[in-house]
């Protein structure tokens, strides 16, 4: 029977504590925090990269004419 490790349940941890920062970065410009946070857990460079470059659409641009 295979068990955890005190090492291994820390490295787990931590690796979901990370996916938060890709996912609050999309939820403040707009996007799905939940979302993200499944994209992070799979491959979290690539959501944080994307995070970032993700064009803010929190902000209600009126234009007036």
């Amino acid at each position: 029977m295979a068990t955890i490790g005190l090492t291994e349940l820390f490295i787990l941890i931590a690796l979901i504590a990370l996916c938060f920062w890709p996912a609050s970065v999309a939820a403040r410009k707009g996007q799905s925090f939940t979302l993200f946070f499944i994209f992070a857990l799979f491959l979290f460079p690539a959501a944080l990269i994307v995070a970032y470059l993700l064009k803010d659409n929190t902000s209600s641009r009126s234009t007036a004419a």
